[in-house]
């Protein structure tokens, strides 16, 4: 186990087996839902599962002399929700789970975002 400097929230990253962890919390909270998982209690458990919020907002296309087309140029980026953990409950249902110790404004905004948009509640940890 390997530990890094912390961020301005002091939380530490975690470095176990090739895999690094935004915090020790994070880390715990992947252990006890490896288990879970291995008692059948949940099911197809992922880490850093991304969310589009809000796609790449490009200027208009343009279409080139001999009529090919050219992407416009790109304005703003898309916006993502990266998910700490997603998996099936017992009943089959996506369960979006995310490790918090600070609630940014940030992050206040994109779990906001992920509700409106595609009707998912995350559940913190």
């Amino acid at each position: 186990m390997k530990f890094k400097r912390g961020s301005k929230y002091k939380n530490v990253k975690i470095s176990v087996d090739g895999e690094v962890f935004d915090s020790l919390k994070e880390f715990r909270r992947w252990r006890e839902l490896k288990l879970l998982e291995k008692a059948g209690e949940i099911s197809e458990l992922r880490r850093q599962v991304p969310f589009e919020l809000l796609p790449v907002q490009r200027e208009p296309d343009k279409i080139g002399p001999r009529g090919g087309r050219k992407p416009g140029r790109v304005i703003e980026r898309e916006a993502v929700y990266i998910a700490d953990f997603v998996y099936l409950d017992a009943d089959g249902r996506e369960v979006v789970e995310d490790c918090k110790g600070k609630r940014t404004r940030d992050y206040i905004l994109k779990r906001k975002l992920l509700l409106f948009r595609l009707g998912i509640q995350i559940l913190e940890t």
